[in-house]
């Protein structure tokens, strides 16, 4: 059997004013003194929720660049680490062995340096005395004091001097140009060894750990995921038909279910295409300041959109009973509760969907001893 709303309310409501007795013992009760406010529409904006993902805003994979057996893992998940802090050793026999030789090539070309400039210096002793020789020749050739064979022989001296000087020069050159590859080839060689050390590139907190002991490291594999703490955003897919409406620095209304907080975010970054897909824009909200947050922590964002009108009251001025929420309107000098559906909160109002239409009376502020029935008089 179905009751009439007006009768559920009216039994709703006598529950809260304790038992009564039967009309003709109750004695005549002095009307109530309240003042009534009008229901009026106004500009409500339209919210869109969306829902993102908390991101570290700086996270980065990392990676071996040689390809080499992982002999030692030093962090685990969840450790924190410092830049620079080593956390993976790979094998390096044969990095090492690369290094050695290198260093024995270096050696061996340095071992000639002193023997190469030693003949730079004869043969410059030897150039030198050829040049001083020949030209006592020539003057005493001049003079007509020697024959042309002698003169030839003191010029085929000085030519020979010459000739083994440069050959003495270009070797040193020679030489300095292979004790130069030598220093690249250790340099190379040493560089290649640190390989084997991994370090972090920035402080932060392991968040993966991929890699163990005899693992084979190849080069661009991920082995660790490290994100920096303390800086955060919330990564929020949203509708394409926002884009107009969103820019930079807007603040948008964040809630962490996880860590049961709401705050205003700042808009940091949109991403400027749009995922065909989807027909989504990504935006990163910034979480400045926000304790307790880990990458993947879901959050919802409330958008502002259109402005629209609609029907809303203080939210004072509804009074909830278990599953009902009514208002109370003056009827020939009572107060009677309608029953209302109420929609969103926002800003100390509530949307009333139905059960109060635009113009309709109701009492404000609500007097909380005030029962259905109860005789009132409205102030002016």
């Amino acid at each position: 059997m179905k009751f009439p709303a007006i009768l559920l309310i009216s039994l709703a409501l006598a529950g809260c004013g304790g038992h009564e007795e039967p009309a003709k013992k109750r004695p005549t009760a002095t009307p109530m003194a309240v003042t009534t406010a009008t229901a009026e529409g106004s500009e409500w904006p339209t919210v869109r929720e969306a829902v993102g993902t908390v991101r570290a805003r700086v996270s980065g994979s990392v990676s071996s660049r040689i390809m080499a057996y992982v002999r030692e893992v030093r962090v685990n998940q969840g450790d924190r680490v410092r830049a620079g802090q080593l956390l993976i050793t790979l094998d390096a026999k044969d990095l090492d062995t690369s290094v050695r030789r290198a260093e024995e090539a270096r050696r061996e070309a340095r071992s000639a340096e002193a023997e190469v400039e030693s003949a730079i210096r004869a043969a410059k002793a030897q150039f030198d005395l050829a040049e001083v020789t020949f030209q006592r020749m020539k003057d005493l050739f001049d003079k007509k004091s020697i024959s042309h064979q002698e003169f030839d022989e003191a010029r085929a001296r000085l030519q020979l001097a010459r000739a083994n000087h440069d050959m003495a020069v270009s070797r040193r050159r020679q030489l300095e140009a292979k004790i130069e590859q030598a220093e690249a080839a250790v340099g190379n060689a040493s560089i290649m060894r640190g390989y084997a050390e991994i370090t972090a590139p920035f402080a932060g907190v392991v968040t993966e750990k991929r890699v163990e002991p005899g693992n084979l490291a190849t080069p661009g594999a991920p082995l660790l995921i490290i994100e920096q703490t303390g800086s955060y955003w919330l990564e929020v897919p949203v509708d394409e038909s926002l884009l107009p409406s969103l820019r930079n620095g807007q603040r948008v209304e964040v809630k962490l279910e996880a860590l049961a907080r709401s705050f205003e975010a700042p808009v940091a970054e949109i991403v400027p295409s749009v995922d065909p897909a989807t027909r989504s824009v990504m935006v990163k909200l910034d979480l400045p300041g926000q304790t307790g947050l880990r990458t993947g922590m879901s959050g919802r964002a409330r958008f502002p959109g259109a402005v629209s009108k609609v029907l809303a009251l203080p939210a004072s001025a509804v009074r909830q009973q278990g599953s009902l929420q009514f208002v109370f309107v003056p009827d020939q000098g009572r107060a009677r509760g309608r029953l209302v559906t109420t929609g969103e909160h926002r800003g100390g109002m509530v949307r009333i969907l139905s059960g109060l239409s635009e113009g309709d009376s109701y009492i404000h502020p609500l007097p909380p001893t005030l029962i259905d029935g109860a005789p009132v008089e409205v102030s002016r």
